[in-house]
């Protein structure tokens, strides 16, 4: 794994100069965004001034507003579209070959909703569905996938319409090595943090979800709830070790963690607020701080072949 210290010799010695050539771009595209919030929002206030004067509906004025903010966010994704492109591929994937010359980086694409439903981790079925920034190849001997993604269920129209966010975040695939015979899913466990013994009661009566696993991990019971088709290969499967390096991981993302064993693959959701390798278009790509917290994004990902020990091959594949 590559230390933070090897990211800022790298830095210095081979990306600065290039970075200088994007720097540039930067500049320019958040001057043209600057100047088109100052014209659209411009003409929204003598527009409101003009109402306000003329003893317009108040509900106009909103509605200038509300058309205003659409418009200069189409406006701004047409300026910066081609800022974005050339910033991941003179950046981001210049840091994943730095990771590891054995990974791919494709920004435009993402993990397939059909794989994002068959880790069956979550039930409900997005019709809004994307992402973006897949990373894809081999850490040692484990093959991996990751994107970010971002799943929504609509429905309704009009006041009864509803939104839902099934999962915005990091999504992690990897071969586990071993053909499971039964599904596993590893939650967080917000039922029995809320109601205690009546939450451990609830998550038994999950049929959905098949059987709640009892284990015998205090610490682990505490943050996770397991449902699965066989307690005796989940308990195989979510070994002492397995546990304890789970709970290590929830604790360094501080964020909710999800896990399921499939087929012969582990899935992890990691639920984020933030979106982590997009371009900050009013900072500086000159200072290090930027491009280290790509790089620590990254390892989170990648990280997780030695996090949870995937490369030691503790069973064979049947």
């Amino acid at each position: 794994m590559k230390t933070v210290e090897e990211l800022h010799e790298f830095f210095r010695t081979e990306l600065l100069t290039d970075l200088q050539v994007i720097e540039r771009q930067r500049r320019k595209v958040a001057g043209r965004v600057a100047t088109a919030a100052a014209v659209i929002f411009g003409l929204v206030a003598v527009f409101a001034i003009a109402l306000i004067a003329g003893s317009g509906e108040f509900g106009f004025i909103i509605l200038a507003m509300v058309i205003g903010t659409m418009v200069f966010i189409f406006v701004c994704r047409a300026i910066t579209k081609g800022y974005v492109s050339d910033f991941k591929a003179g950046l981001i994937r210049r840091i994943v070959r730095f990771i590891d010359e054995h990974l791919s980086y494709e920004p435009a694409e993402c993990i397939p909703k059909s794989v994002f439903m068959a880790s069956k981790i979550f039930q409900t079925k997005p019709n809004r569905y994307k992402g973006d920034d897949l990373v894809a190849g081999k850490i040692g001997a484990t093959q991996i996938r990751f994107s970010e993604l971002d799943a929504v269920h609509e429905s309704g129209s009009g006041k009864d319409r509803s939104r839902v966010t099934i999962f915005k975040g990091l999504f992690f695939i990897a071969d586990f090595n071993k053909n499971f015979r039964t599904e596993t899913v590893v939650l967080p466990d917000t039922a029995q943090k809320l109601f205690g013994r009546l939450g451990q009661k609830l998550q038994s009566m999950n049929v959905f979800r098949g059987q709640l696993i009892k284990l015998e991990d205090i610490e682990f019971e505490k943050h996770f709830v397991v449902y699965g088709e066989d307690q005796v290969e989940a308990r195989y499967i979510l070994s002492p070790g397995l546990m304890k390096r789970i709970v290590d991981f929830r604790q360094k993302t501080s964020q909710k963690v999800y896990l399921s064993f499939v087929g012969s693959m582990v899935f992890v959701a990691i639920w984020l607020n933030r979106n982590l390798f997009e371009p900050r278009l009013f900072n500086t790509l000159l200072d290090f701080e930027p491009i280290r917290q790509y790089f620590e994004d990254l390892q989170l990902a990648i990280g997780i072949v030695d996090d949870l020990n995937l490369n030691t091959r503790i069973w064979s594949r049947q």
